[in-house]
């Protein structure tokens, strides 16, 4: 366990003799050690299939390249060791085999992982030239045969593990204490996983909270005051803690009436109930911090992949599209008096201003009021209504998202008069800026794009947004980008 040391020795508790002697916490705690909160839960079952995994691939990697071969070559011996390596690194970083899953959800994980190990093989081959150094056959046969062993591996693993914590370990009583969604997801999750060493029997609370708990399967066993006697009753040997967070005074309480129960007490806290945005947790120092709002690319890497995937397909889509952007621009300034492009002033990331840029579509007139697009709208041309309902009007966009301002995939960028309007009535409505705008987004290929016309319509698209932003990773952005042709067939656009 890391430990940080310092010169100073810790202040020492004052004894009495006139009254029974007992440890001061505060002044214990006061000069501790900080410890490492954020441990690493690896198992034994991990380790095992870790290993064995391992050395089904080298194994592999051997008999398939002295079969086709009939020699052990040094390059390939070179092969296996970059493999393990990049083994460690990717498969701890993608968490194959640390957390317990569907066989399915598990599977899948592994196959990406491995994946991602060839690929890392294939650039590694790529830069040092070396790729020509390899039989194409060694490789294909040994790719494969690699992942289906090590399927095998964790599915015969893991049946193995079930069939020993059913036959040779039995389950300890634990109690959850709370009754909301989060302490009721606690409780469902311990009981459906058969790798943890206890279940839980039941959940404690006062009455005044427990009224959506009624009709489930665990059983509500009493009050808090109740609490120490069931724990001695019951023999339990752990107890959740899964209270809000307002109740925090209460979980202070409870500590100190279990810390001398000899049972281990775990902290869940229900922070659910906020308004979370792409919630996580880490430590620094050792003191663990709960991130309650945070931009999911506030780190370098992720955003720096995120770009360089905005410059490489905007920058190809421009190439593509130059003709049919040219011809729009042609008809756009024969057809009517006024510029060919229409800019904007918009709220981009973590609420800066900038000018988006768009096909203009409307006859030139002066509005006090930015008012949306409707149906039938007398502003819009010929030109422009075309344009928008196919939504090639978005395309100059695509230089907003090479100069930055805005990326591919994104909550749509609203005029600076509808934030202020909107961000008054609905809540968390300009956390939607803590990700770069979009061309296109969740919303809009859920049928959320064009004209808003009711508070509610907003209200859904913001939620979309928000759950963009929650779930964002590469993947989900590629999805939007094919679901989005698609989406242009919505009669929502005009």
């Amino acid at each position: 366990m890391r430990q940080a040391h310092t010169n100073e020795p810790a202040p020492q508790p004052t004894l009495t003799l006139t009254q029974p002697a007992r440890l001061d916490m505060d002044a214990l705690t006061a000069g501790s050690i900080p410890q490492r909160l954020l441990r690493d839960r690896s198992t034994l079952l991990h380790w095992i299939q870790w290993a064995t995994s391992l050395g089904w691939v080298l194994t592999a990697l051997y008999l398939v390249t002295t079969q086709v071969l009939d020699t052990w070559p040094t390059e390939y011996r070179f092969l296996g060791v970059i493999t393990a390596m990049l083994m460690l690194v990717v498969y701890q970083t993608v968490g194959v085999f640390r957390r317990y899953r569907s066989k399915t959800s598990s599977t899948l994980r592994l196959s990406q992982a491995w994946l991602l190990v060839l690929a890392g093989l294939a650039a590694i081959a790529f830069l040092t030239q070396t790729a020509s150094e390899y039989s194409r056959l060694v490789v294909g046969i040994w790719a494969g045969a690699a992942l289906f062993g090590q399927i095998l591996i964790y599915l015969v693993t893991q049946h193995l593990s079930s069939l020993w914590q059913r036959r040779m370990q039995v389950n300890m009583p634990a109690l959850v204490v709370g009754s909301g969604h989060s302490a009721r997801h606690l409780a469902e999750s311990i009981n459906r996983n058969p790798f943890l060493p206890d279940y839980v029997a039941g959940v404690v609370d006062d009455p005044e909270y427990v009224a959506d708990w009624k009709g489930h399967k665990i059983p509500v066993l009493g009050t808090l005051a109740d609490l120490p006697d069931l724990v001695a009753r019951m023999e339990v040997d752990r107890v959740y803690i899964a209270m809000p967070v307002e109740r925090s005074a209460e979980v202070a309480e409870l500590q100190r009436e279990l810390l001398e129960r000899n049972v281990d007490i775990i902290w869940a806290p229900d922070i659910f109930a906020l308004n979370l945005l792409n919630p996580c947790v880490r430590e620094i120092a050792g003191v663990p911090l709960i991130s309650l709002s945070e931009s999911p690319l506030s780190s370098g890497g992720r955003a720096f992949m995120k770009s360089v995937m905005d410059v490489f397909i905007a920058s190809a889509v421009l190439l593509v599209t130059a003709p049919l952007m040219l011809g729009v621009a042609l008809a756009v300034k024969a057809t009517s008096r006024g510029p060919v492009f229409f800019r904007q002033q918009r709220h981009g990331w973590d609420g800066s201003v900038f000018e988006v840029w768009k096909f203009r579509s409307m006859y030139m007139h002066d509005d006090e009021r930015v008012n949306q697009a409707t149906r039938d709208d007398p502003r819009i041309t010929p030109v422009g209504r075309f344009i928008r309902r196919t939504s090639i009007d978005e395309l100059p966009q695509l230089f907003n998202v090479l100069n930055g301002t805005m990326s591919l995939v994104g909550p749509r960028p609203h005029a600076i008069a509808h934030n202020l309007e909107y961000g008054a009535q609905i809540t968390a409505y300009m956390a939607r800026h803590r990700v770069k705008p979009g061309i296109t987004g969740w919303a809009q290929i859920h049928g959320y794009r064009g004209e808003t016309d009711t508070l509610e319509k907003m209200h859904q698209r913001v939620r979309l947004d928000l759950e963009y932003i929650n779930n964002w990773s590469l993947r989900l952005d590629m999805w939007i980008l094919i679901r989005t042709p698609f989406a242009l067939l919505s009669e929502n656009a005009y």
